[in-house]
């Protein structure tokens, strides 16, 4: 599979303003390994192979278990594994990635906002649309994994 656009080229701009909201993110004060937990979960659900490839990556460097990222898609039945925020984060992760078949519920925000204050949810929100809007443009130029001798 080639590249179809070299988004960063045609459009360096646009991804720089991506990048100024992943930046934004990154010092909002949620947990690195929350937010790339996140990351890793709406590229699970959009099959998204670079920002898996790269995530898995980041999430390796830090510390992360193998076994937490092998049961990632599964962490519902994780146990332990997870802890209360990342449970909280996941089920959110997912219920707004998939908006157009859950609707996001009032169930779900109540349960987000039973764990995280008003600007973590925000912030957590803005996150996981960026992923979306990421994985959107790695799948459809698409990008290839540095496993598959991408960048």
């Amino acid at each position: 599979m080639s590249n179809r656009i070299n988004y960063n080229k045609v459009a360096p701009a646009g991804v720089k303003a991506l990048g100024s909201v992943y930046g934004y993110i990154s010092q909002s004060g949620l947990s690195p390994v929350l937010v790339d937990l996140v990351y890793l979960r709406v590229s699970q659900i959009n099959n998204c192979a670079y920002c898996l490839d790269m995530h898995t990556r980041d999430l390796l460097k830090k510390g992360v278990p193998v076994e937490k990222l092998a049961l990632l898609q599964a962490w519902r039945e994780g146990g332990t594994l997870f802890d209360e925020r990342e449970r909280a984060a996941l089920a959110w992760a997912e219920s707004v990635t998939r908006v157009a078949e859950t609707g996001v519920p009032d169930s779900d925000y109540a349960a987000a906002r039973s764990v995280f204050d008003e600007r973590e949810l925000v912030d957590l929100t803005i996150a996981i649309g960026l992923m979306n809007t990421y994985n959107r443009m790695a799948i459809s130029f698409r990008n290839t994994p540095i496993a598959l001798g991408g960048k």
